[in-house]
């Protein structure tokens, strides 16, 4: 699969099959495609949580406020993505050029493990509805969290929608 038939593959998915376990092979590469990732200063300002098991449904109740989020109980597995400390070259350029270089790289983070997923025949839905102090005390983490991947196996029928996306021409511009 090229990079281009895994971005019109890719989808959130919104019905995944409970009963379907993600394999450890599969769940490593993912890892090591986060591990990989690029980031500012390759300072890699963030931390991955990997829930499965007892704590995946009070995680995915976490992410289900307000009727949202419902299909992430039958996720197998969920990713939580948190911030950490820049590096100080990253945490440097940060303050002088006023952005927040961990926001992009765990958007790059992000797109690596939801990619690599789809490589993989695995779905993934990137949450940023959630309840951070429910997730925080869960978890034990002392870092503010950023978002939650849903990760398995769609459930049998759920079909590849049509992608609807911006025209070329109202996203890029050429200037010569």
């Amino acid at each position: 699969m090229d990079y281009l038939d895994i971005a019109a593959a890719r989808q959130s998915c919104r019905a995944y099959n409970r009963l379907r376990p993600v394999e450890d092979e599969k769940l490593g590469k993912i890892l090591e495609a986060f591990r990989l990732s690029p980031s500012a200063c390759n300072a890699q300002p963030y931390h991955l949580t990997v829930v499965r098991g007892e704590k995946n449904q009070a995680v995915a109740k976490a992410c289900m406020g307000m009727g949202m989020n419902r299909f992430a109980a039958d996720a197998p597995v969920l990713l939580v993505l948190s911030e950490d400390n820049y590096n100080k070259t990253a945490a440097l350029g940060s303050k002088v050029k006023g952005n927040d270089y961990r926001s992009i790289d765990i958007g790059i983070a992000a797109a690596q493990i939801c990619a690599e997923a789809t490589s993989l025949g695995l779905s993934t839905c990137i949450l940023g509805w959630f309840d951070d102090d429910k997730l925080r005390a869960l978890l034990g983490l002392d870092k503010p969290v950023r978002l939650v991947i849903t990760l398995g196996y769609a459930a049998d029928g759920d079909k590849l929608r049509e992608k609807k996306r911006k025209d070329m021409d109202t996203l890029v511009s050429f200037i010569k």
